[in-house]
């Protein structure tokens, strides 16, 4: 789709994100409190002594699993610098400059800008404990660090020249070192090749690469050169693309969004600017507009989203990114969306994101976010709504089928579900095939708990030693053991959503998640908590599920199960359970003191609590969690009402 676009001579033009700090009156013209509110993040800098990183602790990733003491102080510098740099260009008076000069050449000086979990040049392989100086890897954070520093002297070039030639002739020293000469004359995985599975990291690395190539002069990086670049970012921008099925659904989840559906946005936006809008076709595509719109139709409420896979459950809030996207494919609802979700962002200026890029268009689109909101400004490009459509409220989004990914969204105002079909394949996977989530006037009744803190184990052989990645803590039923296994032929079958004004349901076949295609052979976890497999997954037959809401009615999880082994349904909560026996095979679920859920066809219901120990995972649901284990025959029905 786009390399079809992109010809040898489509460079025309270099990228301008904003005018540079010379430029007095663009700075000005912006909003009084927003340089208020940047100058006061920047003041917080002043003097900053910034973090060292020693190899110690470099190493810590391999020697020890831990990837966050290191992250932490690459990030602190990378969040000073940005402060300092917005916070120098709205003064204009050089009173920063001492600082983002330190802040600079402190990042120029670190031995390498991949971080230790990604030091190494073949995905999923072991991580060199060291960086190599002669063979740069460009990873998320070296592509980061090089459009901030890239961005950085755009913004400032006419100061660094008052003060010495050598500032930013050593930038570009250190970004054709560090990024053009490697991307231009390697392969790295995530760029594509038609075979390798791509993910986020394929566009949200083009995206700083380009954005640092685009801002140079042509005394620094030649027009052969960054034609050759833009050829390149074209074919990984369309092996990206190919990954996704005409409904735009980000297999990744809500959280990834951000750094694949609109990272893609800020790809093509470049590529259409420095193509004199070559590209402007592109953003009238349905698959295109499709992915933007995506992160309407997986919200739940407030920050809340459908976080099947490694998404939290709770995300950033919403900004200029989804709002300019918005605005590019002419979808005024996802601008409004955007604009109201920006509002209630208690961090504005974005001061716990590393890159200075999203700072900037934030700062820059701020006005027309938060401005108008009328028929006539969206036409103009202004934003739409002071508020965000709710779940099922008018002009909200609607029901959702991705069918390329097997999962459908559902609402009425009142309750929420969503399913999951589809397969354990997907990038950033769990073992989830069949889970589902409901939420009830925007409170969470079952829940799925996300993921951890990213360790050594997430994305290692072992990442489904990891229990929160586990069928059983979805969900899901269990078979005497058994619990679904890793990998894209692990999948549902015989798959039908239905969606009409009545009604949405999903319907699925889901044994085959759970044993091997033609084998009598499944997974268990064993009592040191690795996995194993093991024989007699074969008395798994069949294991059906249909999931309904009804509108203005209730939500009901209809089970049936053939096979010859004990069958137990894992149903995970963050409200504390009452369990009630009704009737014989009766039951009355109560969470948190409320009426939860009618339970019909159950021999024995019990719950566990589960004391949480990761961060990650206590900001989303508090200390603990618990499991509600409910034994079955033959056919189990959960009415939530």
């Amino acid at each position: 789709m786009i390399s079809e676009l992109v010809k040898e001579d489509s460079y025309k033009n270099d990228f301008v994100p904003f005018a540079d700090i010379s430029d007095r009156a663009a700075w000005e013209a912006l909003p009084p409190e927003m340089k208020d509110s940047v100058t006061e993040n920047g003041l917080q800098y002043l003097g900053y002594r910034f973090p060292q990183i020693p190899l110690s602790l470099y190493r810590e990733f391999s020697s020890n699993g831990n990837r966050t003491r290191c992250e932490d102080k690459v990030f602190q510098r990378r969040y000073a610098l940005d402060a300092l740099v917005l916070a120098g260009c709205f003064e204009g008076n050089g009173r920063f400059m001492d600082d983002i000069l330190d802040g600079i050449y402190c990042i120029m000086e670190e031995s390498t800008w991949c971080v230790p979990a990604h030091n190494t040049y073949i995905r999923d392989t072991p991580q060199s404990p060291i960086p190599d100086y002669s063979n740069p890897v460009i990873d998320l954070f070296a592509g980061e660090s090089g459009a901030t520093l890239a961005l950085a002297e755009y913004l400032l070039r006419p100061e660094f020249e008052k003060i010495s030639p050598f500032i930013s002739r050593d930038i570009d020293f250190r970004l054709r070192e560090r990024i053009f000469i490697p991307y231009l004359n390697r392969h790295f995985w995530w760029m594509g090749d038609g075979k390798e599975q791509m993910n986020n990291w394929t566009v949200w690395i083009t995206q700083n690469v380009m954005l640092a190539a685009f801002t140079r002069p042509d005394s620094v990086l030649s027009r052969e050169e960054k034609s050759c670049i833009l050829a390149k970012a074209a074919r990984s921008v369309d092996y990206f693309l190919e990954e996704y099925g005409e409904d735009g659904c980000c297999s990744e989840g809500a959280h990834y969004y951000g750094h694949a559906g609109v990272a893609l946005f800020h790809c093509l936006r470049i590529m259409n600017q420095v193509t004199d809008n070559g590209l402007q076709a592109v953003f009238r595509e349905k698959k295109i507009r499709n992915i933007a719109d995506y992160i309407r139709k997986v919200h739940i409420t407030e920050d809340v989203y459908v976080n099947f896979a490694d998404c939290p459950a709770r995300c950033s809030r919403r900004g200029a990114g989804e709002y300019l996207f918005g605005k590019a494919t002419d979808q005024p609802e996802l601008c409004a969306f955007a604009a109201a979700d920006l509002k209630k962002n208690p961090d504005p200026l974005l001061t716990g994101e590393e890159s200075l890029y999203r700072r900037l268009l934030q700062i820059t689109t701020w006005e027309e976010m938060t401005g108008a909101n009328t028929a006539a400004s969206i036409a103009a490009g202004g934003c739409v709504s002071e508020s965000a459509p709710g779940a099922g409220s008018p002009g909200g989004p609607a029901d959702a089928w991705f069918e390329s990914t097997g999962v459908m969204t559902a609402r009425d105002g009142r309750l929420f579900l969503a399913v999951k079909a589809g397969e354990n394949g997907d990038s950033h996977n769990h073992n989830d095939v069949g889970s589902f989530i409901v939420f009830r006037d925007g409170r969470p009744l079952f829940i799925d708990l996300g993921v951890e803190t990213y360790c050594k184990k997430t994305f290692s052989e072992r990442r489904y030693e990891i229990w929160t990645m586990q069928s059983q803590y979805h969900n899901l039923p269990s078979f005497g053991g058994f619990i679904q296994q890793a990998g894209a032929e692990y999948a549902a079958s015989d798959v039908s959503c239905t969606i009409t004004d009545r009604e949405a349901s999903l319907s699925m076949e889901i044994a085959g998640a759970y044993r091997r295609p033609g084998e009598d052979t499944g997974c268990i976890r064993q009592a040191d908590g690795t996995l194993a497999l093991k024989d007699g997954a074969a008395g798994i037959r069949s294991y059906r599920r249909k999931a309904v809401l009804t509108r203005g009615e209730n939500i009901r999880i209809e089970d049936v199960y053939d096979g010859d082994l004990p069958a137990v349904l894992n149903l995970m909560v963050c409200f504390e359970p009452s369990i009630e026996q009704t009737g014989e095979d009766a039951w009355e679920l109560s969470l948190d003191g409320e009426r939860a859920c009618l339970i019909q066809g159950a021999s024995a219901v019990s719950a566990e609590e589960i004391y949480l120990e990761d961060e990650k995972l206590k900001s989303c649901w508090g200390q603990r969690v618990f499991r509600i284990q409910v034994r079955m025959e033959r056919r189990l029905a959960l009415t939530i009402i």
